[in-house]
């Protein structure tokens, strides 16, 4: 594989390290302490690791070697586009999963774990400590408040302020945002029978989201047994909040 290739106006702090074919483009700063992974695509005027923004947490000037925080870790064949920024951890590293897609002006807190084959679009605000299952998409402009979780597979329709946690496969949008079914197209993906698949629409039009029965389908066992280990505590509800 391929060295780096870092475009000589980016700035590269202490204790970054950059995988094999890793791009940097024009004006990007990245602050240690980072781990990049290989095949890694940063875009012109990206900042990743500047420090968390919490008025208890010291603001440390990681570009001098002062790493106070707890880092960030970028996956392997993640591309993140330009203007996008994402802060260090606070009490354990920010972390964007293995082919994720940032598009331009994306925002990730402090704190957030974004899983594999993520997808948000241009001008996604993600808060503190959010949790993003594998496979999800957020539409342009949505708003994802600190501490929520989205459960794998979700599709979170464009400008919707995530204010609840969403089940895995949920469909969801508007002001406030509501619950509009299964993210179908997520489930037939995954290689879901479909049998199983209009079972789990069923329940989700009834506003069961007890996952009961797809806990031993083989294409979404571990799914399920990722999001009860979340132990969501605000989820939304059917058609309306809760």
């Amino acid at each position: 594989m391929a060295a780096a290739r870092v475009h000589p106006s980016a700035l590269i702090g202490d204790g970054v390290t950059l995988g094999a074919d890793v791009v940097v483009g024009p004006g990007a700063v990245l602050l240690g302490p980072l781990t990049v992974g290989d095949r890694v695509w940063i875009g012109p005027q990206v900042v990743i690791g500047t420090p968390p923004e919490m008025g208890s947490r010291r603001q440390n000037a990681a570009w001098e070697g002062d790493l106070d925080h707890c880092g960030v870790e970028i996956g392997d064949d993640v591309v993140i586009r330009e203007l996008s920024t994402i802060h260090q951890g606070s009490h354990r590293s920010t972390v964007i999963g293995t082919g994720s897609w940032l598009l331009n002006s994306v925002y990730v807190a402090h704190d957030c774990l974004v899983g594999a084959q993520v997808t948000l679009s241009a001008g996604v605000r993600v808060g503190g400590h959010v949790i993003i299952g594998e496979h999800t998409n957020v539409g342009m402009n949505a708003a994802v408040h600190q501490y929520r979780v989205i459960g794998a597979g979700s599709m979170v329709g464009m400008g919707s302020p995530v204010t609840h946690d969403l089940p895995p496969f949920a469909k969801a949008y508007g002001s406030p945002i509501r619950l509009h079914g299964l993210n179908s197209y997520v489930v037939n993906k995954l290689g879901v029978g479909p049998d199983a698949a209009a079972a789990l629409a069923d329940a989700y039009a009834r506003g069961d989201f007890s996952l009961v029965g797809a806990d031993t389908d083989p294409a979404l066992a571990d799914i399920v047994t990722w999001w009860r280990a979340q132990a969501p505590q605000r989820l939304i509800g059917s058609g309306s909040i809760t």
